[in-house]
């Protein structure tokens, strides 16, 4: 088992890339529905930028896959 520091570090990983998932595909839904192209771009860059943050997270902890 890993540290306590260290599986409190992935857990926080994971909850970021819980709600990257979960914005993902809201914004797939959206589009599925049929929204606007505006409302549809929105959520795609919304949740690449939440994707992002969760990666640089897992690669400044030092997190593998």
């Amino acid at each position: 088992m890993g540290s306590p520091v260290m599986e409190a570090k992935k857990a926080e990983a994971k909850k970021k890339g819980a709600v990257a998932a979960v914005a993902a595909g809201a914004t797939a839904a959206v589009a599925v529905a049929g929204a606007p192209i505006v409302v549809i771009g929105a959520g795609v860059a919304g949740s690449a930028y939440l994707g992002y943050r969760w990666i640089k997270y897992r690669i400044k902890e030092g997190i593998r896959f």
